[in-house]
């Protein structure tokens, strides 16, 4: 294998890793901070109070978007092993 296809193979990777982990990753986030500016506006600094929604959130994402995040991995996967045969 080449230094280019292993490079081009480790980009395709990461974009793949970008674009699958970006919906529950940027869910989770504007969950959390809705609740850290809830907790700052009434003061009350309870820890599972964070946990519970952010968890929830992400519960809920990945049943929508679970279908679409498997169907790009095996897309991912499946490409990768058919450039299996071209290395060498």
């Amino acid at each position: 294998m080449g230094a280019d296809q292993s490079l081009g193979l480790l980009n395709q990777m990461l974009w793949a890793v970008l674009t699958i982990a970006a919906p529950v990753v940027a869910v989770v986030m504007i969950v959390g901070l809705i609740i850290s500016v809830l907790q700052v506006a009434t003061q009350l600094q309870e820890m599972t109070l964070s946990y519970i929604p952010k968890l929830l959130a992400a519960v809920l994402v990945l049943i929508a978007v679970g279908p679409w995040m498997i169907e790009r991995m095996t897309y991912f996967a499946v490409q990768a092993i058919r450039t299996i045969p071209s290395i060498g």
